[in-house]
């Protein structure tokens, strides 16, 4: 499971996901890519499904980017619990997206492989993603 090995404060504010990603949003590794729809918190239970669905397929064959961490605290209190008294206690680490936001990279598999491995990813995503393919990809007959 994704979580960071260290962090400068335990708790965080929730924040908003407004807009669409600013980074991120270009492949940068591979040909082929997962592109989020929405926004949302992935942690990094979904993310750590969604790479082994992605590697399953691929049959270890080629390579996988992750271009997402989980590296932001999120709290919850304990059941029935009055109100106040404080924040929460930490529970585990999330990865704010937002929509256009590259989650997955693939490559070195053709164009079928990794459209079908990054279908079988994004199923274990609770966002609604696209398959992406780099502008100057050219399917090599070998």
């Amino acid at each position: 499971m994704l979580l960071p090995k260290k962090t400068k404060f335990r708790r965080q504010q929730k924040g908003r996901m407004k807009g669409v990603a600013q980074r991120g949003n270009q492949l940068a590794f591979g040909s082929f890519g997962l592109k989020t729809m929405e926004s949302c918190w992935l942690t990094g239970q979904q993310i750590e499904a969604a790479r082994q669905a992605v590697a399953r397929h691929m049959k270890r064959e080629g390579q996988i980017w992750i271009r997402i961490f989980p590296d932001k605290p999120y709290t919850k209190k304990p059941a029935e619990v009055r109100m106040g008294k404080g924040k929460g206690n930490p529970e585990g680490f999330v990865a704010p997206i937002t929509p256009g936001r590259i989650l997955f990279e693939a490559e070195g598999v053709p164009m079928e492989v990794a459209k079908e491995a990054l279908r079988l990813g994004a199923q274990k995503l609770p966002v609604s993603c696209k398959f992406v393919i780099r502008r100057d990809y050219v399917e090599s007959n070998n």
